[in-house]
């Protein structure tokens, strides 16, 4: 990128959000220009696209003006704008489809070009950005592609080095005014001392939330499973009281709850509604079966007749449905790896697809179940629906009972038509809806993870909070710390932050204030390795290397052939083969335009004389 392009810096200049949606209409009136028909994004997203030239990247950079690091920024709200009319207008989704792709392939070209000290700013720096309805939304770079699902952004080596920056630390979070957060490096990082990363921000790191919450979620598996056994251990048959285990459970189910109530207010408050997805609803149907347990469980100690003991079956019977979803979320805290998270990806994309086949399954089946219960009324007399409902409901499961509908000739014909349609069409439309989402997945599996690990980093900081509590500890600063924030000053406040979070998290913080001293201790060695100067591959003296001593004297040479000789049968990469032949032909236009006018000329000059 060239730097003459930007002399001032965003950051400093800070645009209004009329100044960048101005700035978005323009690149989407180049995209519509540059684009007028439907082109596939396989061509567009080509490393040698005849779409993606470098001149028309340095069109676009030039026509950012002095926004030239907000330019990743908005080509990829132009492409969200596009993406929203391919979905609104079915005659141009090619089109559409098409310059969304252009627009996200400009933004990874442009941040590629850009110098490497201005990739943090230009990835990170958040912006004030008019939606549609008039609001506000604060978000960056990296924060919209997430939001987007940009893979081919996302899974940029640029990308990535500011995730993983993240991830590890070397980027941590900066609250400013009006809830505003920037990303500046840690500067403890290069510092090998013990003491300057024993640090109660720490906590707040990706890598050590993530090792945090997985040593809490198997701890919560083992209190779980030890308080659905209390009908069984305990000696007291009436179960008068909350054992040991019970206490645990509904007190770290109190802690995640609040933490799930933050974190959406948070995220809705200061984010965008986008960034919620599947996990988090499985996180709200947890939390609602286990306060409804709790919430059973105290009536029922509260009662002293026989319906204490009914309740109490009740809330263990709502405590067991708990245990699919805790299981579930364990796919969730292990994420980080790739086969994992590549699964889970594979997993939330079915999930999504089946909604097709769960909305022909809705109107076939109450359908089908009117046309049940109508046959089974007329003759005056009617079952429960309950048992027509589970009739069918087995007969989607592949155990249909045909004994039911025995008596009636109709009704055993729609039965039959209804395991027909329900086994032969509708399940066979779930496997290859199952089928196109998985294989949508592995086949671009690579993006698909480095994209979803993207999400999973920011999602841990993307909400501006100073002092990070992971559940249950949280509860330490909702009821313990959180009052003194009104009465005490911002700095008192934030002093006694650490202190509480270093008696809550010393150990943790010690581990981590050790892996990190003496992995960059070990590393040492091999940072100041790979940041030494190497030497330059464009020098003459690299590209046509000189013979000497002993083997200059035996007369040894090596570059008897000149380096300008030997990459002239080099093919340019930089241009597909198409761009190639058509330079090649205009350059043999040009020259029999040329000897067009030569001839003309001599021919002239002979009729003259």
């Amino acid at each position: 990128m060239d730097d003459n392009l930007s002399v001032i810096s965003v950051r400093s200049v800070q645009p209004v959000p009329d100044t960048l949606a101005k700035l978005v209409r323009r690149l989407r009136a180049l995209t519509l220009t540059l684009i007028p028909l439907e082109v596939s994004e396989e061509s567009i997203n080509d490393p040698t696209s005849r779409v993606i030239t470098p001149q028309v990247i340095s069109a676009y950079i030039a026509a950012a003006g002095d926004l030239v690091e907000a330019l990743p920024y908005c080509l990829l709200r132009a492409r969200h704008d596009f993406i929203l009319e391919s979905n609104r207008n079915a005659a141009d989704y090619g089109e559409n489809r098409g310059r969304a792709a252009a627009c996200e392939v400009l933004a990874r070209r442009v941040v590629h070009q850009a110098p490497p000290d201005r990739l943090t700013s230009i990835m990170s720096t958040r912006y004030k950005f008019r939606q549609r309805d008039g609001d506000i939304e604060l978000s960056s770079a990296l924060e919209v592609a997430i939001d987007s699902h940009c893979t081919i952004f996302l899974s940029s080596s640029e990308a990535q080095d500011v995730v993983n920056y993240l991830w590890r630390g070397e980027l941590i979070q900066k609250n400013n005014a009006d809830h505003d957060i920037d990303y500046v490096p840690f500067q403890q990082h290069s510092d090998y001392s013990f003491s300057s990363h024993l640090d109660p921000a720490r906590v707040s790191v990706p890598r050590y939330q993530n090792a945090l919450r997985i040593f809490i979620w198997l701890f919560f598996l083992g209190v779980y499973s030890q308080a659905v056994r209390e009908p069984l251990d305990r000696l007291d048959p009436l179960h008068r009281h909350l054992d040991a285990w019970e206490i645990v459970l509904y007190v770290m189910t109190l802690a995640f709850t609040f933490e799930d109530l933050q974190k959406i207010f948070k995220t809705l408050r200061f984010a965008t509604y986008r960034a919620f997805g599947f996990w988090n609803f499985v996180s709200f149907v947890t939390d609602g079966l286990l306060i409804a347990a709790f919430v059973l469980r105290v009536i029922g100690l509260a009662s002293h007749d026989s319906q204490a003991d009914t309740l109490r079956l009740r809330s263990f019977q709502v405590l067991s449905y708990v245990s699919p979803f805790i299981w579930m979320k364990l796919v969730t805290v292990f994420d980080g790896y790739k086969y994992i998270g590549t699964m889970q990806i594979c997993v939330a994309r079915m999930l999504r697809e089946s909604g097709i086949f769960f909305a022909l399954l809705s109107v076939l089946g109450i359908g089908f179940l009117q046309g049940l219960y109508a046959l089974d009324a007329a003759d005056g007399q009617t079952e429960s629906t309950s048992v027509v409902i589970h009739v069918m409901v087995q007969a989607l499961l592949q155990s249909p009972n045909y004994e039911k509908f025995a008596s009636s000739s109709a009704g055993l014909v729609l039965y039959y038509l209804w395991n027909v349609v329900t086994a032969i069409v509708l399940l066979n439309v779930l496997i290859s809806l199952f089928s196109s989402a998985y294989s949508d997945v592995i086949d671009d599996a690579e993006a698909e993870y480095l994209a979803f690990f993207a999400g999973k980093t920011v999602g841990m900081i993307r909400a501006p909070d100073s002092f990070v509590y992971p559940a249950p500890f949280n509860l330490v600063e909702i009821f313990l710390v959180a009052p003194f924030e009104f009465v005490l000053s911002t700095r008192t406040y934030a002093k006694l932050n650490r202190v509480v979070m270093t008696v809550l998290f010393f150990i943790p913080l010690t581990i981590f204030a050790l892996y990190e001293t003496t992995s960059v201790s070990r590393t040492r060695w091999l940072e100041d390795f790979l940041t030494a100067p190497m030497e330059d591959d464009d020098n003459p003296s690299a590209r046509d290397p000189e013979v000497e001593g002993e083997d200059a004297d035996r007369g040894l040479v090596i570059s008897k052939v000149p380096f300008s000789e030997l990459i002239k049968v080099f093919p340019n990469t930089h241009e597909s083969s198409e761009a190639n032949i058509v330079k090649e032909i205009h350059l043999l236009k040009a020259q029999l335009d040329a000897l067009v006018k030569s001839l003309e000329g001599v021919n002239g000059a002979k009729q003259t004389q």
